[in-house]
């Protein structure tokens, strides 16, 4: 028989509801393992009486042994089922906690969009992950801590009244004082607990804000007035936790007072029954050992009920934030998601938010199956609110949305997703790779039962290629991979392949690549390469050992006296003091992130380098650090990209003419330290780009880098290398919401991954809104060619030259239809898709 909390929202559970769910064999294994414990633990409170009174004061040996052997060895044994309680309470304790996670996630997976926009992401992530951890503390212990304290005091107090009646009662009569006093303090306790959660909530949801809008921060510089923020609500957590933990002070002194009082009863009465001689030596020592232990339950209890109010207030405030109820069930039980026709039938369609306000007004709209429909009209005129109710990303308010004659406020999401996709103007990215996000929608289907594929597989390396071929991503994947470097003994076919396609290239003007050679600057030993910084054509190689590389090389002794020896070290030391000054008065105080763009100096050392400068411009010497940083900045200077001075030309020729110089210095001192650019051997330093050109694309040759990577692609496809090089490119990592891509190929992974889907229904809210002309371009003729009578489309159109692809074309303003219709016929009427094209109505 299924449990309640199998059946009920989890929101609508109780945290007591979880102690036995699942776990009613462990707690009585628990309860078992507790009963013998306790029963260890009296054990040695009478040989301890027998000790004394039997084996040293009869002066009896043996009894000594037998009773110190079954001492230790019930103490071991206490000890040991005191560890697997630990043990079993913990693993209760997360076993149930792993549950309500996932319950909550699903649960919180399954609410509407609009919760998400007046709830913080910061607070959301505390309530799962932080607020949670005291929970799963209490669930362990709610059994295995009641059950071994009272068992243990029982068994202790009785202990202490069969030693001596009226010390044993005496002693336990002033628990009830303490039961008595410690609750009033312990509501005062709560009381600040549950304001330092709320604190502690809105300090995450501060911290996760300003995360999230650091570009806002920034650009504003805005760092003063959030920390005005945080500082206020940083004030009111301090006060909060001072207070809570003051008061979880005075509960243990009060704790420890009353601790301290059985001990002064004890000594009183008890010595005055010892002397009277109604109390021997051995009873008085097992009497307060006994009664020692007796407190240990008491304290025990207490610290388990601050846990529980503690569990409890987080329990109460977690469940309470999400207790919505979802406005659609993910699925239906006992059928498959329903295979739909794609015709969508939209009658009335009303959409009404706070305030009465009116998104969407009685709109009405028939799609035949197939056919391709564009939704245009002015900034908040409804369009994408409509695409989003059709998507049932929207419970609308009135009216009637049918898909394939259902009607979507009556289908689960699981029917929509099976039949649907959309791609939204700013499209979710998962952290993760370029491939786990195209197969995301595939994967979702799979659990669904469907498939992406007729075979049921995932799509193959050929489809993701051929579909993020057609939304012009591939270029960017193949980008991904050439900028990687091979890892030393990886890939050796792709090394033999990479190094073979490179001949093509070095060719130049008579070779297969002809007409890209003057858009690349290919190594030469005998010529200063202006697309390399000055350290690598010293070296006419780059660092393998980070000892050498851009960021240590100036440090290196050898290096120095290589420099100064060969009439290097005054020239660089001028370059990189004019680079300093030069852009540090250009850049000024504060400078903005994107005027590190070409910059030699990272944006990080900035501020060392201004200092720098400035002490330059006063004509004060420089320090150690401050000259280590002049030589790093000349060393890194590229001429080709760093437009802030001229190379001199005698320099230049000086560099050149040291090189065989400097490659023999390495080969003798530092053999392993870097890799030289040889034209017949894989260089381990470079990326896969730049073994493949033997060289570094020109900066002032326009368009030049998709250019190269089509010949790239091609030279790849000639040695068999495109599909390892295209794997590495889908396994490049994204970053957190996709952060380490552009807002173009965000989209571009977001349009690749539903058309893996191919849905009968695809809704796109100004889905290429990122894309170039060229990109929209290819994308719409996509959408043309392949989907025209074989999907619905409807479209949010925000560049209005695309329309003419359309069959409809349906005109919003202010969440009304003005007018519908094919292109040309609205064009003729000049009506308001006129005037929305030409700015005036005739």
């Amino acid at each position: 028989m299924p449990s309640a909390n199998d059946t009920k929202r989890i929101t609508k559970t109780s945290l007591y509801s979880w102690v036995l769910f699942r776990n009613l064999h462990l707690q009585l294994i628990v309860v078992g393992v507790i009963v013998v414990t306790v029963v260890m633990r009296v054990v040695p409170l009478e040989m301890q009486k027998r000790i004394i009174n039997e084996a040293i004061g009869m002066k009896d040996l043996p009894a000594l042994y037998r009773y110190c052997a079954l001492y230790f060895g019930a103490v071991t044994l206490a000890g040991v089922l005191k560890f697997v309680i630990n043990l079993m309470q913990v693993h209760i304790g997360e076993k149930t906690l792993k549950t309500v996670r996932e319950r909550l996630y699903a649960h919180l997976l399954s609410l509407p969009i609009q919760f998400y926009r007046r709830t913080s992401p910061g607070n959301v992530i505390s309530y799962i992950i932080t607020e949670f951890i005291p929970v799963a503390t209490f669930i362990g212990q709610a059994v295995a801590v009641p059950v071994v304290n009272i068992l243990t005091f029982i068994a202790m107090a009785g202990y202490m009244i069969h030693l001596n009646p009226t010390i044993g009662l005496i002693s336990i009569t002033l628990y009830p004082i303490e039961i008595i006093v410690l609750p009033r303090i312990q509501k005062y306790f709560r009381r600040a607990n549950r304001r330092r959660i709320r604190h502690t909530q809105s300090l995450s949801g501060l911290v996760g804000e300003a995360v999230s809008g650091v570009h806002e921060v920034h650009s504003n510089a805005s760092t003063p007035l959030e920390m005005g923020r945080f500082s206020k609500v940083l004030e009111k957590l301090y006060k909060a936790t001072v207070m809570q933990n003051g008061l979880k002070f005075f509960i243990k002194f009060v704790n420890n007072f009353f601790m301290s009082l059985g001990p002064f009863v004890l000594f009183l009465i008890g010595g005055y029954y010892a002397i009277q001689g109604h109390f021997d030596v051995g009873a008085i020592v097992a009497f307060l050992s006994a009664y020692e232990k007796l407190y240990d339950p008491w304290k025990e209890l207490m610290d388990f009920w601050q846990v529980y109010q503690d569990s409890s207030v987080r329990y109460k405030q977690i469940m309470r934030a999400f207790d919505h109820a979802p406005e659609h069930a993910q699925a239906i039980e006992g059928r498959d998601p329903l295979v739909l026709d794609n015709d969508i039938e939209i009658k009335n369609l009303s959409f009404v938010v706070g305030g009465n306000i009116r998104l969407l007004d009685n709109v009405s709209v028939s799609i035949k199956g197939g056919e391709h429909v564009a939704l245009v009209g002015f900034s908040g005129s409804g369009k994408s609110t409509l695409a989003l109710c059709v998507a049932q990303l929207y419970k609308y308010t009135s009216g009637s949305v049918m898909v394939g004659g259902h009607e979507v406020d009556d289908l689960s999401k699981q029917d929509i997703s099976y039949n649907l996709g959309m791609v939204a103007q700013a499209p979710f990215i998962f952290d993760g790779t370029v491939r786990a996000n195209l197969l995301y929608s595939c994967q979702s289907l799979a659990l669904q039962g469907g498939s992406c594929t007729e075979s049921g597989e995932e799509p193959d390396l050929d489809t993701l290629i051929k579909i993020t071929q057609q939304v012009g991503l591939f270029t960017d994947i193949l980008a991904f991979a050439l900028r990687a470097r091979l890892e030393n003994g990886e890939h050796e076919e792709l090394r033999k392949s990479i190094v073979a396609s490179r001949r093509e290239f070095q060719e130049g003007e008579t070779g297969m690549f002809a007409d890209v050679a003057d858009k690349i600057e290919f190594f030469d030993l005998d010529d200063y390469s202006r697309y390399m910084s000055v350290a690598e054509n010293i070296a006419f190689g780059s660092a393998v050992d980070e000892e050498f590389d851009q960021e240590h090389l100036h440090n290196q002794p050898k290096f120095i006296e290589f420099l100064e020896n060969h009439n290097l070290m005054a020239h660089l030391v001028v370059l990189g003091e004019t680079l300093a000054r030069v852009i540090t008065d250009e850049l000024g105080p504060e400078p903005n992130h994107d005027d590190f763009k070409n910059c030699p100096i990272p944006e990080a050392e900035y501020r060392d380098y201004q200092r720098a400068a400035n002490r330059l411009d006063s004509g004060e010497p420089l320090s150690p650090e401050e000259k280590g940083l002049i030589l790093k900045l000349a060393l890194g200077f590229i001429p080709g990209i760093h437009d802030q001075m001229e190379l001199d030309p005698g320099f230049a020729n000086r560099v050149v003419v040291s090189r065989q110089d400097f490659i023999s210095l390495v080969k003798e001192h530092f053999p392993d330290a870097f890799s030289f650019f040889e034209p017949d051997k894989y260089i381990e330093s470079l990326n896969i780009q730049d073994n493949i050109l033997f060289g570094r694309v020109r900066a002032d040759a326009p368009g030049a880098e998709e250019e190269i990577y089509q010949r790239i692609m091609q030279a790849l496809i000639m040695e068999g290398a495109l599909e390892p090089v295209a794997e590495m490119g889908l396994a490049f990592e994204v970053g957190s919401m996709g952060d380490r891509l552009s807002g173009g190929q965000r989209q571009k992974i977001a349009l690749a991954r539903t058309f893996l889907k191919a849905p009968s229904i695809l809704i796109l809210d100004e889905a290429t809104a990122a894309l170039d002309n060229k990109s929209q371009g290819r994308v719409q003729n996509i959408i043309t060619n392949n989907m025209k009578g074989v999907s619905t489309v409807l479209a949010v159109i925000h560049r209005l030259d695309m329309l003419p692809y359309y069959d409809k074309v349906v005109v919003l303003k202010a969440g009304k239809v003005v007018e519908q219709g094919g292109y040309e016929e609205l064009l003729a009427k000049k009506g308001a898709l006129y005037t929305l094209i030409h700015g005036k109505e005739e």
